[in-house]
């Protein structure tokens, strides 16, 4: 039996996360801090909490597996430093404070094109965060690069709906590298990547993303 922390539980890939993580038999305990409440369950504990002040000594970051998977655009986040905030500095820290609460395996929702080089803004950020979540030694660490997420979200957002269904369209004659993932199969790489816990780095692009 293992326990799993889930950041980002509330949102689209997270909640499929959070679902498929409280269905697993193999899985004991499941963590997730929010900002709202979450249903409860008895194999959740939802502390509820303020994410620009994370507790750095809280008992329920000593976890076996950490899933991340925040993420946020600058159009929603209203800056280009909001969007760093919750894109880089959060799950960093969170990073840190799972780990050094002893949590042995880390899987990143990243995205297709990551590149701490990139003159983009959401690329090169995503970059930064992968570079910087790779120099902890995790016992393994996977990092998944999505193409477009597909899937309902609350907050819908237009331009992915658009790329989405172009996608579809465009499917037969692009490389599947650069296909759209559902959320659903992102989240069960997320999952089964952690408790697998095969030792080493593992990067996994779109096509490489399934059930």
């Amino acid at each position: 039996m293992t326990s799993v922390l889930i950041a980002g539980a509330t949102g689209l890939v997270g909640h499929h996360a959070l679902l498929k993580a409280l269905a697993d038999p193999r899985i004991e305990r499941v963590i997730a801090p929010t900002r709202r409440p979450l249903d409860p369950h008895p194999k959740l504990n939802n502390p509820v909490i303020d994410m620009s002040n994370l507790p750095k000594n809280a008992d329920w970051w000593a976890v076996d597996n950490v899933i991340c998977a925040l993420g946020t655009t600058r159009k929603k986040a209203g800056s280009a430093e909001a969007f760093r905030v919750i894109d880089y500095d959060l799950q960093y820290e969170i990073a840190l404070h799972t780990h050094h609460h002893g949590a042995r395996n880390f899987a990143l929702t990243s995205s297709i094109g990551a590149n701490a080089n990139s003159l983009f803004l959401y690329l090169r950020t995503k970059g930064e965060l992968e570079n910087s979540i790779s120099r902890l030694p995790w016992q393994s660490l996977t990092i998944l690069r999505p193409g477009t997420i597909i899937g309902s979200r609350e907050d819908s957002r237009l331009n992915e709906k658009i790329i989405s269904t172009a996608l579809k369209l465009l499917s037969p004659i692009i490389s599947k590298k650069y296909h759209g993932n559902h959320a659903e199969d992102i989240a069960s790489t997320l999952l089964n990547s952690v408790l697998s816990g095969n030792s080493g780095l593992h990067i996994l692009e779109a096509d490489r993303i399934h059930k």
